[in-house]
């Protein structure tokens, strides 16, 4: 796992080593085992390298045979033993170890195509000098971030995080309206854009070509599967035991420490007891407590001690207001999942004493496994018998008359499920998203915002998306738009931050690809049956994991908010009142104050839009240090 950061001016004028080279240092926490650096006319690329695969080689930036080519690399390919001997086939010479040179010649031969060839995560930009072309891509599903921008003069400027970017003096530090907006709906800013007018993330499975300066725009090569197969129980159950072993043997590939993320639940559990099934030593696991009943630790040790693994624990007790700024320093713009701050004090342990760990990440939206995915199947089967017509007027008119009631266990909250089936498909699936609805958003926004965001609807992302998985099948609709959007936008920002903070790597086997493509493409019967979700991976892996892991109510990464920010409320006004969100113009006062007293009265739960605050506060706190200062939108 890497750093890169880079600059290419198309008219071929020199590269500022000196910005390159803060640009690099930015990214110092994803790459502490050395730095490298590559300048020609036009075209400077930097690096910063956390050695995993061939330690003593893989230098970076790498260079084809004749150094026509350069690659900035940040990931791992995990079928470069099987793409090497092809590629030595067509004439390529290899001098190291490394997967990088893989993809180096994988260009070569078979130009964009070379991503149908690549199995793992990454992001990279090479710089092909006999076809002055200019080469960005990105991971299928988004393990691996990379931003970029492009200056006044024209150059383009590329980096793994917001860090980089803060470098460059001259970048438009504007605040985005409809950035703002898509923040306090998702609790995250989803990609391609960022929290800046002007700074974009490049999109889970696509990449950017420039050709002798050309202004293209990204294109997508990959997509999740959109149509489901036929397949019995018997087939798939050994299917998923043949197809998790395969993705977690390749992730165990390593020539340093390696361990796995073991919390309790059913998706971690089920890769600790493949991979200690995989390879001869004992396998250390690292694991987060948390204070009462939130604790996973005694259902984590059951399974450490099932596999002889050498247990590592951890006890999760930050001062969460605290924290929260921190998080906003790592994430380089507004974040708003409160599990970074458990996944950090995870990742914090498990570098102590490895510098790779496998997670479970990926199962709960390839195999179906969020409880939102029943709802949406409840209210679908709602939605096909009664008209649409009635569903607006006698349903919508129901929801509208019972009382809110955020307090309550879902089942009794009647005026979100009556509203739901209200809706339509898209529109009822982004409101079990939702983080903050609309009009409490627009209640929060100063007047200024508001004017700015005339127009711009949050939801039409998740009705694009549903639209475009052209589905008849509801569940696989719903994992299609959680793909697109909750998995690389906030799980896997959450984990590449996190992790990359203390120079860890970590590995998902449930996010290889074919995986993927397998698992999502099930028949919904095999996904989710009754209340239970991953009813195919509970099946797989009955014989290999207790029954009180496998059907266990799933249990959220994260200590419960509402009675912490209920006692800290003077600390909320302090923080959520004055300073820098009253300086930014964005924000309704009068209205945050009121929420704040609501909450600490008990009358409501505003806790999910409160720390969406917080959040949004620590990353303003956190621009008026970095350089140059945000602007806020005008």
């Amino acid at each position: 796992m890497c750093g890169l950061a880079g600059i290419y001016d198309p008219s071929g004028g020199p590269i500022d080593r000196g910005l390159l080279g803060r640009m690099t240092t930015a990214l110092a926490h994803r790459g502490p085992d050395g730095d490298g650096f590559h300048l020609e006319p036009g075209v400077g690329f930097g690096h910063r390298r956390l050695s995993v695969i061939d330690v003593a080689g893989g230098q970076q930036p790498m260079f084809n045979e004749d150094e026509s080519v350069v690659i900035i690399f940040n990931g791992e390919i995990y079928n470069f033993p099987e793409l090497r001997p092809k590629l030595q086939a067509l004439g390529h010479v290899f001098r190291n170890r490394c997967d990088t040179e893989a993809v180096i010649h994988a260009w070569e031969s078979w130009g964009p195509d070379c991503l149908q060839h690549l199995n793992g995560m990454f992001s990279f930009v090479l710089w092909d000098r006999g076809q002055q072309t200019l080469f960005m891509a990105r991971d299928r599903l988004g393990e691996k971030p990379l931003y970029y921008a492009r200056r006044p003069n024209g150059a383009l400027v590329f980096g793994s995080e917001m860090a980089a970017l803060n470098q460059v003096p001259d970048l438009p530090r504007q605040i985005s309206a409809a950035a703002v907006d898509d923040f306090f709906a998702y609790g995250y800013v989803p990609d391609p854009h960022t929290i800046f007018e002007g700074i974009h993330k490049l999109p889970a499975a696509h990449y950017l070509l420039i050709r002798q300066g050309s202004h293209a725009a990204p294109r997508r090569y990959w997509s999740a599967p959109t149509t489901a197969n036929r397949s019995s129980e018997a087939e798939a159950i050994a299917a998923m035991r043949a197809g998790l072993s395969a993705a977690t043997g390749q992730c165990l590939l390593a020539d340093v420490p390696l361990g796995a993320f073991l919390s309790g639940g059913v998706d971690s559990s089920a890769v600790v007891a493949t991979a200690s099934g995989l390879q001869s030593n004992p396998l250390e696991t690292f694991t987060i407590g948390f204070p009462g009943a939130d604790d996973e630790t005694p259902l984590a040790s059951m399974v450490a001690q099932r596999y002889g693994a050498i247990q590592h624990v951890g006890q999760a007790a930050p001062d969460y207001l605290e924290a929260v700024r921190e998080q906003a320093r790592l994430f380089g713009e507004p974040f708003g999942d409160s599990s970074s701050i458990p996944t950090e004090a995870v990742c914090a342990l498990a570098r102590k004493h490895v510098t790779v760990a496998v997670s479970g990440d990926g199962g709960d939206e390839v195999l179906a496994g969020y409880r939102r995915y029943r709802w949406h199947q409840m209210a679908e089967a709602v939605r096909a018998y009664v008209p649409s017509a009635l569903r607006r007027g006698i349903l919508g008119q129901l929801a509208a008359a019972y009382p809110k009631m955020d307090w309550a266990p879902r089942w009794l909250r009647a005026k979100h499920t009556l509203t739901e089936i209200s809706l339509d498909s898209a529109l009822g699936y982004y409101r079990t998203l939702v983080k903050v609805h609309h009009d409490q958003r627009r209640g929060l926004f100063s007047t200024s915002l508001r004017a700015q965001l005339d127009g711009h609807d949050p939801s039409s992302r998740i009705i694009d998306l549903m639209q475009a998985s052209d589905s008849g099948d509801s569940l696989l609709q719903a994992q299609y738009v959680d793909v697109n959007t909750y998995l690389p936008g906030d799980i896997l920002t959450k984990v590449d931050r996190t992790s990359m903070a203390h120079s860890l790597e970590v590995r998902a086997p449930f996010l290889d690809h074919r995986l993927v493509e397998w698992g999502m493409a099930l028949p919904a019967s095999l996904k989710l049956r009754g209340s239970e979700g991953k009813y195919v991976l509970r099946k797989a892996m009955q014989p290999v994991l207790p029954h009180e892991i496998l059907y266990r109510r799933k249990q959220g990464f994260a200590t419960s908010l509402s009675g912490l920010l209920r006692r800290e409320s003077a600390r909320l006004r302090e923080r959520l009142l004055q300073g820098p969100m009253q300086d930014s113009g964005l924000f309704d006062g009068a209205s945050i104050a009121a929420m704040i007293d609501r909450h600490e009265q008990g009358k409501f739960d505003h806790a999910g839009p409160l720390w969406l605050l917080l959040a949004f506060e620590g990353f303003l706190t956190a621009a008026t240090v970095s350089a140059p200062a945000a602007r806020a939108v005008r």
